[in-house]
């Protein structure tokens, strides 16, 4: 029999406690307070208020006359916002909890004040996980961002249906073009939509520098293409348009929010300074001072874009939210779960995480995966060889997701890329034992012998 394992976790048993079973227009609130004059009894008092906002503001009011210590609520969809935000700003220490995690018991009915009243009780007792919900400023630059992801896919799903317009029209663009909205491909749009016709005189609107030939240009833009291919291209080249522009302005919003963070500022580590400029005694004058999201985007596969994406999702105060990178990459769900009973032990899932944070992730993963010569590549083409695309993308996404939770958390610290050799500088012995053992492998019956060279 193994040891037992001792365990230190305090008792959390809260007295005046409160929660909210939300809905779209109203809410059930339970507050369990301590009876005035019977000593461990409670009262409990059971409601409904209605979503809108001068009544939010009244509850808020008469909890807090009531002591209330913590207010639980229930996320459901969109629903908890004005609940979770009007609650908050009375003072109120207010939870969101995941609605999968509050079920409640089974085999007893399903109504919105036994649910309250669960979940009020779950609170008293402190057996509740609570979301991750930024402040106030992180959560205005998480609309932003992503807002601007929408409009991005948005984009490409309408540059999709220039394709399909395309190949009903018998055009081939993209079979001779890498880039159909590039500048070569944008001019032979533009001329399609004008009117042009003739396939040859298509052709040499193309850059010089494209590969394919005149020849194979103008057979590819040989086909049918008619007025009501026109005018459904140049809808969705306006729609394209405007979505860009839109972006541009999205990324000068961003930017302006973000510099308007207090912890998103660069700090000299000598002088000690925060923002742009070093003191005037500063021993690294001629060293920049780079904010945090330069700072992230000297990781591999990370550009501004993402950055902002980071910062976003996972805020400046990392280390008060997440203890640890670990932590972070759990809560992002690029962890896979543990998945054992009795001797059997299942491949684990990561799940479903921040979709936001994972898409920008993924997009740096699969730009490392890319590069030749960073650390970051060799490591996907390491793992790729042994567990395959997938489970390398996810890797190398959480270390990109653990580099940024350091340099968050510590603003002296800059990405300093290993190098694609990291390895066998690591351990050269062991390179050297797998080079031998490929070439005695391709090498039926020989021996590799290694022989010092003379001076």
């Amino acid at each position: 029999m193994s040891e037992a394992e001792q365990v230190e976790e305090p008792t959390e048993l809260l007295a005046r406690v409160a929660a909210v079973d939300v809905a779209k227009d109203s809410g059930v609130v339970c507050t369990r307070v301590p009876h005035e004059s019977r000593s461990g009894r409670k009262v409990q008092k059971v409601w409904t208020a209605p979503a809108r906002y001068a009544d939010v503001v009244a509850l808020a009011d008469h909890l807090r006359c009531q002591g209330i210590e913590r207010v639980v609520v229930e996320s459901t969809s969109d629903y908890w916002r004005i609940w979770f935000y009007l609650l908050e700003a009375a003072g109120l220490q207010v939870w969101l909890v995941n609605a999968r995690d509050v079920k409640n018991v089974p085999g007893r009915p399903k109504t919105d004040k036994l649910d309250s009243v669960w979940l009020c009780k779950l609170n008293e007792r402190g057996m509740l996980r609570r979301s991750f919900v930024p402040p106030a400023a992180i959560r205005d630059l998480r609309q932003l961002t992503r807002l601007r992801a929408v409009l991005v896919a948005e984009s490409s799903r309408h540059r999709n249906r220039i394709e399909k317009v395309l190949e009903d029209a018998l055009l081939k663009i993209s079979s001779v073009l890498s880039d159909m909205l590039g500048l070569s491909g944008r001019q032979i749009l533009n001329a399609l939509v004008a009117g042009q016709r003739s396939p040859k005189v298509l052709a040499e609107l193309a850059h010089p520098r494209v590969r394919a030939s005149r020849a194979e240009l103008a057979a590819a833009l040989t086909g049918r293409f008619r007025d009501v291919h026109a005018t459904e291209i140049k809808m969705l080249l306006e729609l394209i348009d405007t979505l860009h522009a839109k972006v541009e302005q999205l990324d000068t919003q961003i930017t302006a929010l973000i510099t308007e963070l207090p912890d998103a500022h660069g700090v000299c580590t000598s002088c000690g300074v925060t923002g742009t400029a070093h003191a005037p005694t500063c021993p690294d004058l001629a060293l920049p001072i780079l904010s945090l999201a330069q700072r992230l985007d000297e990781i591999t596969g990370v550009g501004l874009p993402c950055a902002h994406v980071i910062i976003a999702e996972l805020g400046t105060a990392v280390t008060t939210q997440f203890p640890t990178a670990g932590h972070a990459a759990a809560w992002a769900r690029l962890v896979p779960l543990a998945d054992q009973s009795g001797a059997t032990t299942k491949p684990g899932r990561t799940g479903n995480g921040n979709r936001w944070l994972r898409g920008a992730l993924g997009t740096a993963a699969m730009t490392c995966a890319k590069t030749k010569d960073t650390f970051l590549g060799e490591r996907y083409r390491r793992i790729r060889r042994r567990r395959g695309r997938n489970k390398a993308m996810v890797a190398i996404a959480r270390n990109i997701l653990e580099i940024a939770y350091l340099l968050i958390a510590d603003p002296s610290l800059r990405f300093h890329d290993l190098g694609a050799d990291y390895y066998t500088r690591l351990n050269p012995q062991r390179q050297t034992r797998t080079k031998i053992r490929d070439l005695e492998r391709l090498n039926s019956g020989m021996k590799v012998t290694l022989v010092p060279t003379t001076a």
